[in-house]
């Protein structure tokens, strides 16, 4: 078996070959002059099973044609199962039609996806569990929520005894998986209520089902695009008194100014897996302070078998 990995996501597919015991597959990818890309796997040998990992991250169009064409050229080196490890799957939120006239953009990328030869697909934590109906090949959807769970299961364990510790559900639509994240803690949920203003756009938080003074917070959520919402909600909770707020996400998208955003924010820490890769001029975040990344490698492993 080989492992190959595009450019998107160079370090996760170091630590799955590293896992693996195997070595990170040698692949050339460039570009032409008119911004075509290029791609040349340099090996002698190709294996029959290969593993392509690539997450569908910014810039989602380069790195989808990118993957398609790794897939291409591997198939036709000899390569006959084709795993593919998409840690993050871009265009996932254009999961539905909502406006006439738009594409069902996730079904057309799913398309392009299996235009290859693929033979399984792994991914994490989608927006939404329809998508798999998208998909014509095996499809497995991971969760990054048993890392944030050990992780967060220490930090109470280490700050239970001095103070309270809840599970904010930040609107409506994040109540089932809040409830379902403090359950697998043994801790309270509390309820905000928001009202958006219809005419000028902005949320309103109108209330909480339960006071959140002198407590620490953690807040999870699927993903981090901009951040407005998890930063205004923050605001929020430290005008109501909470001591410390904490995050928890699978995916970080790494938007040009989002982490710098977060950095100024009322979030005290934000803790991510390794889906989506910092990108090279992400200094800032690289080093941030407010900043814990968990890796997934394992997880992709176990299935692996």
């Amino acid at each position: 078996m080989q492992i190959y990995a595009g450019s998107s996501n160079k370090p996760l597919a170091e630590k799955l070959a590293k896992l693996l015991r195997i070595e990170l597959g040698k692949i050339e990818i460039s570009s032409f002059d008119n911004g075509e890309t290029r791609i040349w796997v340099n090996e002698s040998k190709i294996d029959k099973e290969v593993i392509v990992v690539q997450s569908l991250s910014t810039p989602t169009n380069e790195h989808l044609v990118e993957f398609s064409l790794i897939c291409d050229a591997l198939s036709r080196g000899g390569a006959r199962e084709i795993t593919a490890v998409i840690p993050w799957m871009g265009y996932s939120k254009q999961d539905k039609v909502f406006r006439h006239g738009e594409p069902l953009s996730a079904k057309v990328v799913a398309k392009i996806i299996q235009v290859n030869q693929i033979s399984k697909i792994i991914t994490f934590d989608l927006h939404n569990r329809a998508t798999l109906g998208f998909f014509d090949v095996p499809i497995v959807e991971l969760s990054a929520k048993s890392l944030l769970i050990e992780y967060f299961k220490i930090e109470i364990a280490q700050k239970k005894a001095s103070e309270e510790i809840v599970v904010v559900a930040p609107d409506s639509g994040a109540v089932k998986n809040s409830t379902a994240f403090a359950s697998e803690l043994s801790l309270p949920v509390v309820y905000m209520d928001k009202k958006r203003d219809l005419e000028t756009g902005k949320v309103k938080v109108v209330g909480m089902s339960r006071m959140v003074e002198g407590c620490t917070v953690i807040i999870v959520d699927d993903n981090v695009f901009t951040g407005s919402t998890l930063i205004e909600t923050a605001k929020e909770l430290k005008k109501s008194g909470a001591k410390r707020i904490m995050v928890g996400v699978t995916h970080h998208l790494y938007v040009s100014g989002v982490q710098e955003k977060i950095e100024e924010s009322g979030i005290d820490l934000m803790v991510v897996s390794d889906t989506v890769s910092q990108s090279p001029s992400n200094e800032k975040s690289i080093r941030s302070e407010k900043l814990k990344t968990l890796s997934v490698a394992k997880l992709i492993v176990d299935e692996l078998g």
